[in-house]
């Protein structure tokens, strides 16, 4: 039987005290901000949490994964209140003052609709390449 499960500490201490418990994990390579899945599976826990990576890879929302970044700097350099919780700062990175991102929310931007209108197959290539200039200056 297998049971899987990320950021479950308590799992992994079950493997210390629990016959026929293993603790694994997929090894992985950092690159700068980035990490390479090296599709290797090695024995005990990662050394450090690969959340906002993921979440990069997985397409959230950059406002959401500049948040977490800021949560995960106080978390590692120890900014706690008195009662063990982090001192989180009342604006996220853009200075909005609800620092909680909603995941749900289609913001579809200028550039994004228009992608959305294009007949890709209907485009000659210098065409293309005319909108994707285009396009880029609207970022």
């Amino acid at each position: 039987r297998t049971l899987f499960a990320t950021h479950y500490h308590e799992l992994t201490e079950l493997a210390d005290s629990l016959p026929g418990v293993s603790n694994l994990s997929v090894a992985v390579k950092e690159w700068g901000d980035q990490i390479i899945f090296l599709r290797k599976i090695v024995e005990g826990g990662a050394d450090k949490s690969y959340g906002i990576q993921v979440a990069r890879l997985a397409g959230l929302p950059v406002s959401v994964i500049k948040r977490a970044g800021e949560i995960l700097t106080q978390y590692e350099t120890n900014q706690l209140d008195s009662s063990g919780h982090p001192k989180l700062k009342a604006k996220d990175a853009e200075g909005q003052a609800d620092p909680q991102a909603d995941l749900f929310t289609a913001n579809t931007s200028e550039v994004e609709q228009d992608l959305s209108k294009i007949e890709i197959e209907d485009l000659t290539p210098l065409e293309a390449l005319n909108l994707l200039a285009e396009l880029k200056k609207k970022l």
